[in-house]
């Protein structure tokens, strides 16, 4: 499991672009990069102008940071997008998307990714009935998630299911309209679905390097 360690609205700043997964929190006051240069960008500039490689590096980072993946983890992604055929980067968030942290976060059980992950980590977290606990589970179309019984009256899982998801319910996901603790993938993700503002063009150029 990877832990995103230090603020998490300093990642936002620095890539500057909401990471809707990793917070809630926005950076609104301060849309430049911390540090004592952010606001000038030395001189002045602004937000300095990447390298092909840097534009390439910091889209990569988008993915690894707002889904919380290891850059091995992404790796092994990434291959398996290729073995797909079809566009590589569609792929690779189609992937994404389907982990099993991501579909409890985009049903609105969980108000974070990471808030997910603990959920699944812990054993609270149900695929057709039975105890997934690995975050990277990817969920097939027609399999429901449901959290369990226990799981319910905890505080944060009731707050964030009464405000719902915390970004637009995406189309491959329906919540049970029986039980407001689960969900079923109705269908694959479509890059439509992926919330998180991302050129998966440049990622998969950067791997392609």
């Amino acid at each position: 499991m990877v832990a995103k360690r230090g603020p998490r609205l300093k990642s936002i700043r620095r890539l500057g672009t909401p990471l809707p997964g990793l917070t809630r929190k926005s950076a609104d006051k301060k849309p430049y990069p911390p540090g004592q240069h952010g606001q000038s960008g030395g001189g002045g500039r602004g937000r300095r102008k990447d390298s092909e490689y840097g534009r390439q590096l910091r889209e990569k980072q988008k993915l690894r940071l707002n889904y919380g993946v290891s850059e091995r983890q992404l790796r092994n992604y990434m291959a398996r997008a290729v073995g797909q055929g079809g566009k590589t980067g569609e792929a690779l968030l189609g992937l994404l998307e389907r982990r099993l942290d991501n579909v409890v976060f985009r049903l609105g059980l969980a108000p974070t990714i990471p808030s997910a992950r603990q959920l699944v980590a812990h054993g609270h977290i149900r695929v057709n009935g039975r105890r997934v606990d690995r975050a990277g589970f990817i969920m097939d179309v027609g399999q429901h998630v449901s959290v369990s019984d226990r799981a319910r009256t905890m505080h944060e899982v009731k707050t964030s299911v009464e405000h719902g998801p915390q970004v637009r319910l995406p189309g491959f996901l329906a919540i049970d309209p029986s039980d407001k603790f689960g969900g079923r993938m109705i269908s694959l993700p479509m890059r439509a679905d992926v919330p998180l503002i991302v050129d998966d063009t440049a990622v998969v150029e950067f791997y392609a390097r």
